[in-house]
């Protein structure tokens, strides 16, 4: 056990800091440590737990009481989507004016849901009546998820591709080039008369050298 003033001492001979972990000990407990690089390990630390958190969405598929058969098997699918991206769909029955009276239609149509998800979804929350909605929602099925990723890590990687023999030429293979073409005379003393002719520069005078002082 040091005093404070040994412990401050102490963390300055070796250039860190004194940090106070247990303030509420008695008596207080502190660490010599780079209090910089403590920061900067917890703050990875959580970073890293972040990436590794799933992060569970709930979306909303809106049916209602005369929901045609068409528009029924495509939400229904997008309902199977929603689930096997590992989210929970929120399935809801909406009613309009007199509709709210036939509330076993609605019920009727969240039966059938559930009953055809069965195999991927279990109910989290039964049909409940807010209102002139009728709701439910339901959770991937832990089991399918199970088995989802133990089919995932069964099958093989993919086999890289092969480096493609046509992008490699041959090594001996080499480009020659086309001989030139002799010119005829005429055309020599043509090009030679359509070259501009550069006249020679002038010459500079030289200054004139300073007599010798005697």
């Amino acid at each position: 056990m040091l005093t404070l003033d040994q412990a401050l001492a102490k963390a300055a001979e070796f250039a860190l800091d004194l940090v106070e972990v247990s303030p509420m000990a008695k008596p207080p407990v502190c660490k010599i440590m780079d209090y910089g690089k403590f920061k900067y390990e917890t703050k990875k630390k959580a970073n890293e737990a972040k990436k590794k958190q799933t992060v569970v969405k709930l979306k909303e598929v809106k049916f209602r009481p005369k929901t045609e058969e068409h528009d029924y098997a495509f939400k229904v699918k997008a309902v199977r989507e929603f689930l096997s991206e590992g989210n929970k769909a929120r399935i809801t029955v909406m009613f309009r004016g007199r509709e709210i009276t036939h509330r076993e239609i609605g019920q009727a149509i969240l039966t059938r849901i559930s009953k055809e998800l069965t195999e991927i979804a279990v109910v989290e929350q039964s049909a409940r009546l807010e209102g002139r909605l009728l709701f439910m929602i339901l959770a991937p099925n832990p089991r399918w998820v199970q088995s989802q990723k133990s089919k995932a890590q069964a099958q093989p990687s993919a086999p890289k591709p092969a480096a493609a023999a046509a992008a490699a030429p041959a090594a001996g293979a080499t480009a020659t080039a086309a001989p030139a073409t002799p010119r005829a005379d005429g055309e020599k003393e043509a090009a030679a008369a359509a070259a501009p002719t550069v006249p020679p520069p002038a010459a500079q005078p030289r200054p004139a050298e300073a007599a010798p002082k005697t």
